[in-house]
């Protein structure tokens, strides 16, 4: 898109991949309120925060009511896509102040009218919301919350404590001066009984500082992505019934707590619940940025010409070196963008299920994010961690210009770089994962697989095949040291590399699948000669995973070297197939240049 355009009408199949069924005027509007303030690189850490204040303003006002925006899939999705491409500090905050403070609002019940002033200035933006779920001083703190929220039955309020420096919550909380709130999730006692981790709606700071009873450390900065990160430790702070997101959960005048889910177990899942929404969300903002973090590599590539003894003057694109890795680069960020919009049908299917309610327990050992849903855990993992390696690409092929913060990709590494951690520990929903895949009955036999690699339907069955293999593999070694051992840590420490393995090949062969399915549902109504570079698009990404995954595949026999020998040759075949579609591509995939454009 060049500057000041706007997105076309979200109509054929390839606008529906990329944007969901999002109407033009919402896009419109995201768009205009995107542009209305223009891209800060470095301030001080106030007045960052009160240029992203500012922005999340008019972003609220522009948009629907977050009561209604949460439960609109592919408008939140594009939502938090849009932000991130203009500012991952900005999408950072929206995914922390509307996905997750207001969306645990919205989701588990904060209506009575003493809050009501809050969840008002929440959604408005005029107060800025933190979710302080993690604590600083342990590891899996999500699984052993140790901030309580104590039952006063004399005034029915409820008082939350940190016990010590190591229970200390860690998350955003923006600098500078003005009401900061947050949903803190802390365990839940009333009668002298743990019911479980509940979230709480809690005032943090108002116009004249913080709030008695609450502690910040000094500003904790990332400078990777530039936010304003705090310790915070509560002191007797008195949070009143109605600002427990009890979720139907009640305490009856005697002071015993009734929870209908019954179980401390399933209540941390529910309490979690919106995690969902992130999981569903966040792949769309990976596929925009490496799409975007592509063109603008991409543009780069055709414009610096090069002085090199083989060809003075050519450009830098024209060596096929930097074309198998910019061109592989956007296959990738095509095949995001398809697992992308996979992520967005799962989740609407969710919310119109009502999944996301603690019913349901997987083992989780390490996270209970698998349990709350395990194939948007497994998007998440799956999707920052690739584009962050596009993103990565990207900036290294587009030598010192790469590395400036005006030209957007240092902010999307530094991004994706933050989301292997948050929003669930990546590496340890993939130890979850695999462990649950091996700890299932063994899958039926898979169809057998074409032998030609140039197939889209190639790459997601070997990686079905891998996934057989190496969960085979697993359970053998789990049941040989089983005989053995007679705990759980001795028998799976070991093997913890095999089950992250098992886990990453799972959400690898699920985003596969998704470009396959993708390329099938483009094939009507897509311009021919488009739809056969996207074709060539998503083969070429497999076909790059397979190069990269070689010595797995070699080792667990799912690939013999004779299959991987032609591989590179087709790349560069796939690679000419892309070459005269790369204009319309660069259109489609980009993003309008008064929102995403660099120098």
């Amino acid at each position: 898109m060049t500057s000041h355009t706007r997105p076309a009408p979200a109509a054929g199949p390839l606008d529906r991949l990329l944007h969901g069924d999002c109407p033009p005027d919402f896009l419109d509007a995201l768009h205009r309120a995107l542009a209305r303030h223009g891209f800060q690189v470095a301030t001080d850490p106030g007045e960052r925060e009160e240029y992203l204040d500012g922005r999340l303003r008019t972003l609220h006002r522009a948009l629907p009511p977050a009561h209604l925006l949460l439960r609109d899939t592919d408008r939140l999705a594009a939502v938090v896509a849009w932000t991130a491409v203009a500012d991952p500090r900005l999408c950072m905050s929206v995914i922390t102040h509307t996905v997750l403070c207001l969306g645990s609002v919205v989701r588990l019940g904060a209506d009575d009218p003493s809050v009501r002033s809050a969840v008002e200035a929440l959604t408005s933006a005029d107060a800025r919301g933190s979710y302080l779920v993690t604590e600083a001083g342990r590891a899996n703190s999500h699984l052993a919350t140790r901030t309580e929220a104590v039952f006063d039955p004399r005034d029915r309020c409820f008082v939350l404590s940190t016990p010590d420096s190591a229970a200390a919550k860690f998350g955003a909380v923006p600098a500078g001066r003005g009401r900061r709130l947050a949903v803190v999730l802390a365990r839940t006692i009333a009668g002298e009984r743990d019911h479980g981790v509940f979230p709480f709606l809690a005032d943090l700071a108002g116009t004249e500082g913080t709030l008695p009873g609450v502690d910040f450390s000094p500003p904790l900065e990332l400078s990777s992505l530039p936010l304003t990160f705090r310790l915070v430790s509560f002191h007797g702070v008195r949070v009143p019934y109605a600002a427990w997101l009890r979720d139907g959960a009640t305490v009856d005048a005697g002071g015993t707590l009734h929870d209908p889910l019954g179980s401390p177990e399933a209540r941390l899942r529910r309490s979690l619940c919106v995690g969902q929404e992130l999981w569903g969300a966040l792949p769309s903002a990976a596929a925009a940025t490496a799409r975007q973090a592509t063109v603008l590599a991409l543009r780069h590539a055709r414009a610096r010409l090069t002085q090199g003894h083989l060809a003075p003057g050519a450009p830098l694109f024209a060596y096929r070196s930097q074309q198998r890795a910019l061109l592989g680069a956007l296959a990738d960020a095509f095949a995001l963008t398809c697992a992308a919009a996979r992520a967005r049908e799962l989740l609407g299917t969710a919310s119109e299920a009502g999944e996301g309610n603690g019913s349901r327990s997987p083992g989780t050992a390490f996270a209970p994010w698998p349990a709350v849903s395990l194939p948007l855990s497994a998007y998440k993992a799956h999707t920052v961690r690739a584009a962050e390696r596009v993103v990565t690409e990207c900036r290294r092929r587009s030598g010192w210009p790469g590395l400036l913060d005006v030209n957007r990709l240092p902010g999307y590494q530094g991004f994706h770089q933050a989301f292997e951690p948050a929003g669930g520990d990546s590496r340890l929903i993939l130890y979850d994962i695999g462990r649950s895949l091996a700890d299932a009955d063994p899958s039926a036999p898979r169809p057998a697989r074409t032998t030609d690699p140039a197939d889209p339907s190639w790459w997601p069955s070997v990686l079905g095949d891998h996934e057989d293999t190496l969960a085979r593999q697993l359970r053998r070694a789990r049941d040989h040291r089983a005989r053995r051992q007679h705990d759980d840590f001795a028998v799976w420490n070991p093997l913890l590399d095999a089950a992250g393995e098992l886990g990453e090949t799972y959400a690898a062969r699920l985003a596969a699948e998704d470009v396959h399915r993708a390329l099938e549902h483009l094939a009507p109504g897509t311009d021919p000669p488009l739809r056969e570079a996207l074709e060539a698009l998503g083969v070429l990404s497999g076909v790059r995973a397979a190069l990269r995954r070689a010595g797995s595949l070699l080792t667990a026999r799912t690939l013999r070297p004779r299959d991987l020998a032609p591989l590179p040759g087709l790349v560069d075949s796939l690679c000419d197939r892309v070459l005269p579609q790369l204009p319309a591509l660069e259109a489609r995939f980009g993003f309008p240049d008064d929102i995403a454009g660099a120098p």
